[in-house]
């Protein structure tokens, strides 16, 4: 069936390619950055670059990383409301996997799954590579994020290529893998069918 999903061309246009690290730079404030090999640090971001960041870390000064290292982020000031719920699937950290550098191996997901996903403000379940797992509301996606929040609305920007499962409630997986034949975004009140009055 092709059709369209209502309002999602405009929000990609309004925020699609929006970076949190740009915000992150224009703050000067800390943020905590949780980074592949398990390691957390709280880091001023004093450049954005289009593959890497220039970060000030507290202890260790200044650092040249590659985006592919960070896994998620958020202001330092809700480290001590975020961390108790962060979740860990052993399952998937026992994997040991490393950053997917190239992006056609990433577990990637459609922007026509994460729009009703945010929308109806469903509760989802993200793993990521390391076993990390969120469960929250998206609140907000662009081009390399997706933001969660999670209990008490305390938001939480993970970087798209981190992601290794996205689920629901119910264990339905909303990975493109799986949803280009199950086309899950069909089945929204927001699906507009070719040829239905919009």
């Amino acid at each position: 069936m092709m059709g369209t999903l209502r309002g999602l061309q405009e929000y990609l246009d309004a925020s699609y390619q929006t970076s949190i690290f740009d915000q992150a730079v224009a703050s000067r404030n800390a943020w905590e950055f949780h980074l592949h090999g398990h390691r957390i640090v709280k880091a001023e971001v004093l450049e954005n670059f289009k593959y890497d960041l220039d970060l000030r870390i507290a202890e260790t000064g200044e650092e040249h990383l590659p985006k592919t290292d960070v896994k998620l982020l958020y202001p330092a000031a809700l480290s001590d409301a975020v961390r108790p719920l962060l979740n860990t699937d052993w399952n998937v950290r026992n994997l040991q996997l490393q950053p997917t550098i190239p992006p056609k191996l990433r577990h990637h997901i459609k922007n026509k799954s994460l729009f009703p996903l945010m929308m109806e403000r469903k509760v989802v379940f993200f793993t990521l590579m390391e076993g990390e797992v969120l469960k929250g509301l998206i609140s907000g996606f662009t081009r390399y994020e997706i933001t969660v929040s999670l209990k008490g609305g305390i938001p939480v920007f993970l970087l798209r290529h981190a992601v290794y499962d996205l689920r629901d409630k119910k264990g339905r997986c909303f990975l493109k893998s799986f949803q280009e034949t199950h086309r899950d975004w069909e089945k929204s009140d927001l699906f507009v069918s070719e040829g239905q009055s919009a």
